[in-house]
């Protein structure tokens, strides 16, 4: 694909990733807001945090500045501008013509899980016959191409101002290396017409989707009362002004600058542009002899401006402003994706099937944490590679030491590896489109034993075990092994609920030294071990100079008591980075405003309303629609709350979530009856969600129809096993009901894949207790006591269950 290195299919992916059970979490609530702020409410004061620059450095004013469109550029800047016409972010996007098209629109077809698709020209036009939103054949025209190589997506413009993207694609590569044919995005699946990655549905919607990063100086434009979208684009592709901003005021400046009349001519230090690139301009890359490396030889920035700015496109994120400034932090304007359970492996890799977006595994590495940046390896007007092959790694890694046979160890064999094919390896993304990693890591099969992650040397050497790769590795270059991202194991003891996981995760979040992400990262897991132990490091990470350690840290907070929680997030209303006040608006909103302090009430309204912006801006989402109907019922506008959770359900009726947390209100309202019917609706469109089948049950079980509740939760924990509360829920409902044998039996099923489940294990110490076998109510409670340690209440009943047992009578 083209610009932006992201598809729409591994983007929708994501998206439709966030449809699993919310209910009440405002973490995750958060993580799925998405949208675009239409009325910025202003930044508020500057609360200036210890290490935290005011909002000024980050965000310069662009009220002034308008798109003035990429030719207007390549007057003066040919030089750039023919690298750029070359560049695959020229072609992004392009509309539908004989020399933008690569596909063979000569009545060709394609078989694909029953769908008999055709390609052809009508009237010079190029259209495509295929299943529509019903199901049924009909014949679409193609307005726009997505991409050139190795694919090539088309888009189809509908009335209502929706362009959707065809799961239908070409293959542009030369036909010897299997290209030239049409093929399906999703070959091994049926995307039938009611599945919402079916090509008329949301998640395949390029408005929303993938136009930010495929055009520039998007406005998408969507009418709620109408329903309809009138995006607008400055230019259809990826411009100058995609990276650079509006760049009106510098087109002014050099007009200025060429004007014969010297009273036009002013001093302007910034040129007129909203940033400058200069980050490599005052660096050098000297070679250390004696390592072989290349050290910086000036510190980098605290704010990256190109990450931040490349970032843009190529992180996985969820947009909540338009007003994105090239150069700034991007939380300002957008949710980035940290190192999430769904997409990332415990030591940071990316799992198979999740689309590579570079930003967050290249701020992983030891190349981000030493200075390199974008332009340092990419050309950024051609976005080639500086040097060619593994040329670009020896601009800063001596030849003589790492393209040796002494390093490398791989001498007459028909492939030899290069340097990315040990420290970038490549996963293939839709269908034909291979991606390397870019957290640069050394490959460490051993941790592949440990944490049951992949490595770069069984890529090659599939058809041996991880422990030969470990052992190789460790004949060559002895036992001491080495790499930048340590984090694995913290990680990997949180995901299996081992018992010393907050202690890990606590000395990884306030390690400096990690990156960010991983930091960040480690907070939003301790959210579920919070206790006054490691409070502490919720605080220090509320001050921390990067925005997504300081929402990690909000993060959190989410289960503090409300009455604690406003000393602690308050000062973050007013953070000079606008993600950062979103999120504690969201983890403040159950505080009523009686209780908020009188000199703190504007500063929440202020952040507040940009949440509710975000939400409102992005109303075709349900997503959106059910972020917002949280944040109204948490500040107790249960109507307003309704009225969101239903219009997200009316966009998408396989939206569960909307469902559950509309059944839940109805639950705080005494209207079960209704919230049945909304679950039994919600299920009856999306049957494999088990958090509907869950909160069905729950509602049951206060609707006194026992047998019935029982069958659900049944059904929530067999689809979700993985969810141990699914389970425990589950267990205590046939307890209560008599069938204590069957509870047992659930509960240590459970144990099993979740050894330190707080709740698996109180559940078995109170039922053991109850059916009398006091010494298995010791060992489960011995158990929970090596997790809580700090809980004198469970040493106070582990100490009376043992007197039990010593004292039978």
């Amino acid at each position: 694909m083209a610009a932006g290195g992201a598809s729409l299919a591994g983007a929708a992916r994501a998206a439709g990733g966030t449809s699993e059970a919310i209910l009440s979490s405002k973490r995750h609530l958060w993580i799925v807001t998405v949208g675009a702020i239409a009325a910025i409410l202003g930044l508020g004061l500057a609360f200036l945090l210890p290490g935290i620059s005011g909002p000024t450095s980050e965000a310069p004013a662009t009220s002034v500045a308008t798109y003035v469109g990429s030719q207007a550029c390549a007057g003066c800047h040919q030089a750039e501008a023919k690298l750029w016409d070359m560049s695959q972010h020229k072609a992004a996007m392009a509309h539908a013509t004989d020399k933008t098209v690569l596909g063979d629109f000569n009545d060709k077809s394609l078989d694909h899980f029953g769908v008999h698709s055709r390609f052809f020209r009508d009237d010079g036009r190029f259209m495509i016959e295929t299943d529509g939103s019903d199901g049924k054949l009909a014949t679409f025209e193609v307005k726009y191409t997505f991409g050139v190589e190795p694919l090539q997506q088309y888009l189809v413009e509908f009335p209502d101002g929706r362009i959707q993207a065809l799961s239908l694609a070409w293959d542009s590569r030369p036909q010897g290396k299997g290209g030239q044919r049409w093929f399906h995005l999703h070959p091994d699946e049926a995307i039938k017409h009611d599945d919402v990655l079916h090509w008329t549905k949301l998640n395949q919607n390029w408005n929303f989707m993938c136009a930010e990063c495929h055009s520039t100086g998007l406005r998408k434009h969507y009418d709620a009362a109408t329903d309809r979208f009138a995006t607008t684009w400055a230019d259809i592709s990826v411009g100058c002004e995609a990276c650079h901003g509006q760049g009106s005021t510098h087109a002014a400046w050099a007009r200025r600058q060429q004007s014969w009349w010297p009273f036009g001519k002013r001093e302007d230090s910034s040129k007129g542009l909203l940033v400058r690139f200069d980050e490599r301009l005052s660096a050098t890359w000297p070679i250390d002899p004696q390592s072989g490396n290349a050290k910086r030889s000036a510190a980098p920035a605290a704010l990256r401006k190109e990450v931040e700015t490349c970032g843009l496109c190529h992180a996985r994120r969820a947009g909540f402003s338009e007003d994105w400034v090239p150069g700034q932090s991007l939380s300002q304007t957008h949710v980035v994706e940290a190192l999430t359970r769904t997409t990332y492996h415990v030591d940071g890799q990316i799992r198979d099937g999740e689309e590579p977006y570079n930003y967050t595994p290249f701020k992983q590495s030891k190349m981000f944490a030493a200075g390199v940046t974008c332009s340092d390896c990419h050309e950024p007007h051609s976005a080639k590679l500086r040097v060619s092959g593994e040329g670009v790694c020896l601009q800063c890694h001596a030849s003589e030491k790492y393209a040796d046979a002494k390093h490398r160890h791989h001498v007459n064999v028909d492939r030899a590896p290069t340097c990315m094919s040990c420290h970038m390896p490549s996963r293939t993304y839709m269908v034909i489109d291979p991606r390397h990693d870019h957290a640069f890591r050394v490959p460490r099969p051993d941790l592949s034993i440990k944490l049951e992650t992949p490595n770069a040397c069984n890529d090659c050497h599939s058809d041996k075990p991880a422990q030969w790769a470990a052992a190789t590795v460790e004949q060559w270059f002895g036992p001491d092994r080495k790499g930048f991202q340590t984090y694995g194991p913290a990680f990997r003891a949180a995901h299996s609920d081992q018992a010393d996981a907050a202690a890990l995760l606590g000395v990884l979040a306030a390690d400096k030294i990690a990156p960010a992400v991983a930091r960040a990262s480690a907070l939003d897991e301790l959210a579920s071990r919070i206790s006054p132990a490691n409070l502490a490091t919720a605080r220090e990470g509320l001050a921390d100079p990067d925005p997504m350690v300081r929402i990690g840290a909000l993060d959190m907070l989410e289960s503090v008591p409300t009455s604690e929680i406003w000393p602690l997030a308050s000062p973050l209303l007013v953070d000079p980075v606008r993600g950062v006040r979103i999120r504690a608006a969201l983890l403040l909103a159950p505080v009523p405003t009686a209780s908020q302090p009188a000199r703190d009430r504007a500063h929440f309204d202020q952040a507040a309303g940009e949440f509710v912006a975000a939400q409102r801006a992005n109303a075709e989402r349900p997503e959106a629609r059910t972020a917002l109907g949280n944040f109204l019922a948490l500040r107790g506008q249960t109507g307003d709350a309704e009225i969101e959770y239903k219009s997200a359900l009316r966009i998408s009726p396989q939206y569960a979530t909307a469902a559950v947390n509309l059944a839940d209100l109805y639950r705080q309202t005494g209207r079960d009856g209704d919230g049945e019917a909304v679950l039994r609706r919600a299920i009856a469109t999306s049957p494999a969600d088990a958090a509907a089948h869950h909160a069905l049950g729950l509602t049951l079980t206060r609707l006194k129809r026992p047998d019935q509740a029982l069958a659900e939760l049944r059904r929530a924990a067999e689809l979700e096993p993985g969810r141990p509360r699914y389970a425990y829920v589950y267990a205590v409902a046939l307890h209560s009901g008599g069938r204590a044998d069957e509870a047992m039996k659930v509960l240590n099923e459970a144990l099993k894949s979740h050894r330190n489940n707080r709740d698996v294990l109180s559940a078995l110490v109170s039922f053991s207790r109850a059916a009398g076998d006091a010494k298995a109510a010791l060992g489960y409670a011995e158990m929970l006591g090596v997790i809580t340690p700090e809980d004198r209440t469970l040493a106070a009943l582990i100490g009376e269950i043992r007197r039990q047992i010593d004292s039978p009578n």
